[in-house]
């Protein structure tokens, strides 16, 4: 018998579904050399951006710093998405100072300056969201570099703050939807698609490196390349239009289906969203049967008042197409309940569509207000008790559909991904169906020896929890 009974670990319904994994950091500085910290926060678009300034920084000569007390100085990267998440960047911000002293604040918060001076008017400096040049003159001024082009070398995939096995790839910067609620465009602009071979040099860079799962990130990944009217450029031979179809195959091909995971994220469902699904059901194609929907309602007057874009009433026979052509696909989205003026009935509205879609994996949101954003001046703001207990409603819906549906994968043999194995033996795993952090995990307390983090390995599920699976090695 399994540990089923001994209150195992699983994936709690509050989980925060915009947050990235922490970051991990492992360099070890030389002697005498210039040191930061970087605490990043928020979502995984912000990890990647983390991750490019530390690049630029290590290329410098600079050493990253695991500790506040070994670091020259801290870098804070915030999330400004939500009121919460401002909370949490300040009481951040406030413990560099605290631990450290000298603290240079970057990313999405950094888009109100004098907000953060306000709450702390002893940092050193203030960037908005990729201003990469900005933050390093602010380094350079509280830091001067001191290269050592002898011994400061350079990893090839550039410095990465998550697990080597896997990586984000942001693929396009900002939005063009204008979401009453949503404050993103004002920080991080309209969007601003990468040049497709661009992104596919910079992922084949990565999975040459090691890395054994690529996820495809943005603001709005069904839009990309919209900004650049789908231009196309040469790419091993061939001309690949910059369009999220073209880009999806080709990343497909970098390696064998077997070897490496393409997993896509913030996709909207737009029509040209069902031309992804037949990559996704051919197994020669690295590309995974997994979509990441942000529907946030299903009502269309919530939507309305949400000024969504997409056509709402159409999305159940979407879904419903995308499964008759690929039916092992997962599909992940989040919710927001409690919007200003959600009676009701349009939340039994959304109950109602749940059990009908389906979905494999759900995250929530209750609505909170967010500096700047349209929706705060809209009428009939709902009660927080409400909220709170829509949002248990909800959950508990979700929570059931997720249990039946790990439930009849019990019996089934399936590839997953090693992410880390315990003092006591215990693989921590996924599956194709579940993304790092927001998904649930695999786990294999048997027979791990041999197995390290990044192996793709088949196993035979035999047991099941609300969010959770348990299997053995086949």
């Amino acid at each position: 018998m399994r540990r089923m009974t001994q209150n195992p670990p699983s994936n709690p319904p509050e989980l925060r579904p915009d947050l990235a994994p922490k970051p991990t950091l492992s360099d070890t500085p030389r002697a005498g050399q210039p040191t930061l910290g970087m605490v990043s926060l928020g979502c995984p678009k912000a990890l990647v951006d983390s991750e490019r300034i530390l690049t630029r920084l290590r290329a410098e000569g600079y050493g990253i710093s695991p500790d506040y007390t070994g670091a020259d100085a801290v870098i804070v990267n915030t999330c400004g998405f939500l009121d919460s998440a401002k909370a949490e960047s300040l009481d951040a911000i406030g413990e560099a100072l605290k631990e450290n002293g000298k603290v240079i604040v970057t990313g999405c918060l950094g888009a109100e300056p004098d907000y953060i001076r306000e709450h702390h008017p002893r940092i050193l400096a203030v960037t908005g969201p990729h201003q990469y040049e900005q933050v390093l003159d602010a380094v350079h001024q509280a830091v001067p570099p001191s290269p050592d082009p002898f011994v400061d070398l350079l990893p090839a995939a550039g410095v990465k703050l998550t697990p080597r096995h896997f990586s984000y790839l942001k693929i396009s910067e900002g939005c063009n939807h204008k979401c009453k609620f949503c404050i993103i465009p004002d920080m991080r602009g309209k969007l601003a698609s990468r040049p497709v071979h661009a992104v596919l040099r910079e992922a084949e860079k990565l999975v040459d490196a090691g890395v054994r799962e690529l996820l495809v990130i943005s603001q709005d990944t069904s839009a990309y390349g919209l900004d650049r009217k789908y231009d196309t450029h040469p790419w091993k031979g061939e001309d690949v239009r910059t369009h999220i179809q073209d880009l999806a195959r080709e990343l497909g091909k970098l390696a064998p289906a077997d070897e490496l995971w393409v997993r896509m994220h913030y996709v909207y469902p737009y029509p040209h969203v069902r031309e992804l699904i037949p990559l996704m059901a051919d197994p020669d194609n690295a590309l995974l049967p997994y979509l990441d929907i942000p529907f946030q309602h299903a009502h269309p007057d919530v939507l309305r008042r949400m000024a969504r874009p997409a056509a709402a009433a159409k999305t159940l026979d979407e879904i419903r197409a995308w499964r008759d052509t690929c039916p092992d696909i997962t599909l992940r989205s989040t919710f927001i309940v409690g919007y200003p003026g959600e009676t009701e009935a349009e939340f039994q509205h959304l109950l109602d569509w749940m059990d009908e879609a389906q979905l494999d994996r759900v995250g929530c949101f209750k609505y909170e207000n967010v500096d700047g954003a349209r929706s705060n001046d809209l009428p009939d703001h709902v009660p927080e008790e409400v909220k709170q207990e829509r949002w248990e409603r909800f959950m508990e819906k979700a929570q059931a559909i997720s249990e039946a549906k790990l439930q009849a994968k019990v019996g089934q043999t399936m590839q997953v991904i090693v992410d880390d194995i315990d003092e006591d033996g215990i693989a921590t795993c996924r599956t194709k169906a579940d993304a790092p952090e927001i998904d649930g995990n695999l786990f294999i307390d048997e027979g791990t020896e041999g197995l390290n983090p990044g192996d793709l390995v088949t196993v035979e599920v035999d047991e099941a929890g609300e969010y959770d699976l348990w299997g053995a090695i086949r």
